[in-house]
């Protein structure tokens, strides 16, 4: 430190300051960027646009209820067709993916997406938005296999995980925008403004797209379409396994945007303003901190499932430390444990995925991966709301705990065996 004061000294007002403090911590925070191709930040650029626009989802019950009238059964109903959708356009965008190209696949639902946003305004009936709803998810949901395909066609084999991370980065501040931006726009505007945007938002995404990326890799050929055939996600038992142990992290996952915010508010007195703030505690965890973790981590001798499990553990003890009082500190503390879990578990299974699709067909394997939140997102919620009701906030805590487990250790037999 001594001799960092001489050159202070030397420097002036706020160029010292930078010189010496700003520009280093700079330097650190973006050397974990470096590396990765153009074509992987035009990539993250139309995903952060994408997610950035997703404003109607977060308020959808409220526009469904408030809005045009519906009952919470009727909305119970369209959340599951919202789901159903979802699992459906994941397998088809997956199949699509490996026949016609991941390009036009990220292209046809991105388009497709915009203009179906823009009519379901149009929609007041109860089936017609249980059908729209289903079909909206469905072309827009195809573009989540389709998206992991092109990264891994987009990067090296020594960058994968950072660029797998930095387009988590890219949904993830996409979703911490779009609640706020979608707020402004009720308040301001209307409901109605949301299905404008969210539209708008997806046709922009596509344009940057159609603008600055390009199928780099060769579609498979009839008869290489032929070989990959025989390497099927769904006949791949390690992979089956994994999938297993990825849908229960993913149950889990769940809770901390159903169930866990009612504990909140119902236990704890925090208020909706409150919860808000705790949850984009999350989100800004992840985008201060996902990135220099998973550099260090890449260079690291600790393979991909090692340190899934770790984050595995580590979304088990987020649960369990809830039981040890009712007090907002213990909360934050789990909200945190979560952040770190999520941190290293979600890129480095990604790269799991990446890694074992390279056998066959990548777009097959990374739909049946992204297919594990898809029903996820159907059963968690649900089932954690339902055991809160029945047995109590503290049973439903130590159950998701016991999954967590579980999928630690299946995940710890897959690496055994593969290390073996």
């Amino acid at each position: 430190m001594a001799s960092v004061w001489p050159a202070l000294f030397r420097s002036s007002g706020a160029t010292g300051l930078f010189s010496f403090y700003l520009y280093p911590m700079l330097q650190k925070l973006i050397h974990p960027y470096r590396g990765l191709s153009k074509e992987i930040w035009f990539l993250a650029l139309a995903t952060l646009v994408n997610r950035a626009g997703a404003m109607v989802i977060p308020f959808l019950s409220l526009y469904l209820t408030r809005y045009l009238g519906f009952s919470m059964g009727q909305v119970g109903w369209i959340m599951s067709c919202y789901g159903l959708g979802s699992v459906v356009g994941v397998y088809f965008g997956g199949k699509l993916s490996d026949h016609l190209g991941y390009y036009r696949v990220m292209l046809g639902s991105l388009f497709t997406t915009g203009l179906v946003f823009i009519g379901l305004q149009y929609v007041e009936s109860f089936y017609g938005f249980c059908a729209g709803i289903f079909f909206l998810t469905l072309v827009a949901d195809a573009f989540r296999p389709a998206i992991w395909v092109a990264l891994d066609d987009y990067s090296k084999d020594e960058n994968r995980t950072r660029s797998v991370t930095l387009i988590r980065l890219a949904i993830n501040l996409g979703f911490s925008l779009g609640p706020a931006l979608g707020g402004l726009i009720i308040t301001y505007i209307s409901y109605k403004g949301l299905f404008w945007v969210d539209g708008i938002s997806c046709l922009v995404a596509g344009g940057i797209i159609y603008k600055s990326l390009f199928q780099k890799s060769e579609v498979a050929s009839k008869e290489e379409k032929a070989r990959r055939s025989a390497f099927s996600p769904y006949k791949d038992r390690q992979y089956l396994v994994f999938w297993l142990a990825m849908f229960f992290i993913g149950f889990t996952f769940m809770q901390y945007f159903s169930t866990i915010p009612l504990y909140y508010n119902q236990i704890l007195g925090i208020s909706e303003d409150g919860i808000g703030l705790m949850l984009a505690m999350n989100g800004f965890l992840i985008f201060l901190l996902e990135m220099p973790i998973v550099h260090y981590l890449e260079k690291g001798k600790l393979e991909d499932l090692q340190i899934v499990i770790a984050g595995t553990f580590l979304l088990f003890l987020s649960f369990v430390v809830l039981n040890l009082a009712p007090w907002i500190g213990i909360a934050v503390l789990g909200l945190v444990l979560m952040s770190f879990g999520e941190m290293l578990g979600f890129p480095f299974s990604n790269s799991y995925a990446l890694d074992r699709s390279r056998k066959g067909n990548q777009g097959a394997y990374m739909a049946m991966y992204s297919m594990s939140f898809s029903f996820a997102h159907i059963l968690g919620p649900n089932t954690g709301l339902q055991l809160s009701e029945k047995f109590g906030f503290a049973t439903t805590w130590y159950f998701m705990g016991a999954i967590c487990l579980i999928a630690c250790i299946i995940l710890f037999a897959i690496y055994k065996k593969r290390s073996a």
